[in-house]
């Protein structure tokens, strides 16, 4: 009976965790991938192990082994296995961290027909948005290029994660201050205002523009989004195996409005071109427009 708090809890807490064996790391590796899609290259193993080994002592379990059932079939399986996915999926993001990509956003909003823009409200979805950063970022570039255009701020941003909790943290919009390092002065001053505990926050006609929805890549076929004018996918593809990827940009190209722009991270897909693409010219951004089809 050793369900309560004791002292000896304290000291087996500081006591290292054993090595997990070719066995069980495998095993670990099979979940994850069968779950999220994400693949963890054995190189990886001692980030696996320090997550797992953080959260297990967290909850007082003593073997990768016993943490594994529990997550396939203990009775709180699933608000676990939650728990960790966000432990080991959360990236560390900050505002404008691709300037190159948000330079070609706005090139490409700005270069569309005034008429097209006044019509119908530009649609942008950032896909593993993570604590909310890069939507809020598209969302000030797009801001500012309707303001460049003169013409009303008709947009909309949604973000997707599969973590419920950096979700809840974007939807607050309160970030720390070094989130914003190296961002332009003037934007700093337009867009964040100071908050509580010596945070600052995304000012409301920023904020109002901006949605967030939790969505695993692996169920982008159910997903609600259709017709987007942008879509914004970066650094997350690096976590899939190749054939995991173009299905990935498969299935986000099909969500793109004709004339579309797709963008990546550098490096995330070789040697592929995606079918109805047409790749953008540009050495420091990995982009794509959606072809126009005969009907337009």
């Amino acid at each position: 009976m050793h369900n309560n708090l004791s002292p000896a809890e304290g000291i087996w807490s500081l006591r290292r965790l054993p090595d997990m064996d070719e066995a069980q790391f495998s095993q670990w590796q099979t979940l994850l991938e069968h779950r999220t899609g994400i693949t963890l290259s054995s190189e990886r193993r001692s980030f696996l192990e320090t997550n797992l080994g953080i959260r297990m002592r967290e909850i007082g379990c003593s073997s990768y082994q016993a943490y594994y059932e529990k997550i396939v079939s203990g009775p709180d399986a699933i608000r676990e296995w939650s728990t960790l996915v966000d432990r080991l999926t959360v990236q560390e993001t900050r505002f404008f961290r691709d300037p190159d990509a948000f330079r070609l956003v706005s090139d490409y909003v700005l270069t569309r027909p005034r008429e097209q823009l006044k019509k119908r409200p530009l649609e942008a979805w950032s896909v593993g948005c993570s604590t909310g950063e890069e939507p809020y970022t598209l969302a000030m570039v797009l801001n500012e290029c309707m303001e460049q255009l003169a013409l009303q701020p008709l947009f909309g941003v949604t973000g997707s994660d599969i973590s419920k909790p950096v979700i809840e943290k974007a939807r607050n919009g309160q970030f720390n201050p070094r989130k914003l390092l190296g961002m332009d002065e003037e934007m700093k001053a337009r867009y964040f205002r100071p908050a509580e505990r010596n945070t600052v926050e995304i000012v409301n006609s920023i904020r109002d523009r901006v949605c967030f929805t939790r969505l695993n890549v692996l169920d982008l076929d159910k997903a609600p989004m259709h017709g987007m004018n942008i879509i914004f996918c970066q650094n997350l593809l690096i976590y899939f195996r190749r054939w995991r990827r173009r299905e990935i940009v498969k299935r986000l190209a099909e969500r793109l409005a004709p004339g579309g722009l797709l963008v990546l991270g550098q490096g995330e897909l070789t040697d592929w071109q995606p079918p109805g693409l047409q790749r953008v010219p540009s050495e420091h951004v990995l982009a794509w427009i959606k072809r126009q089809t005969d009907e337009e």
